[in-house]
């Protein structure tokens, strides 16, 4: 998404695996993904790839990760369960407040903040 908002030109699936060294099939899958969820659009043929549908100070990292990966839910157990084995979970309550400093870290940067 950083790329294709930094981009002066139309970036297409292998262009975008190229610059990343990933697999294009995997970075169709996630296209298609952000496609679905409205964050860029794409146009077939020779000229094609994808363009941005917001402006990058509309969309934050944490809907660009909801859309490929779900909902990032705040965990009180790591291992989700109701009553620890433990009586007593190992961690306190590290799990809650990591998860909840990473949602509120990707809630809080926009696609802005990286041009």
């Amino acid at each position: 998404m950083v790329l294709i908002a930094r981009s002066d030109e139309v970036l297409n699936v292998l262009k975008i695996s190229e610059f990343i060294g990933s697999s294009k099939h995997h970075v169709a899958k996630i296209m298609q993904r952000l496609s679905k969820a409205g964050f860029v659009s794409s146009n077939r043929g020779p000229s094609g790839g994808f363009v941005l549908k917001q402006l990058p100070s509309e969309i934050t990292l944490l809907n660009i990760y909801e859309a490929i990966e779900g909902p990032l839910s705040v965990q009180t157990c790591p291992m989700d369960r109701p009553t620890c084995p433990f009586g007593e979970c190992l961690l306190g309550d590290m799990s809650l407040r990591v998860s909840g400093e990473i949602r509120d870290y990707l809630a809080g940067r926009t696609l802005q903040d990286y041009l």
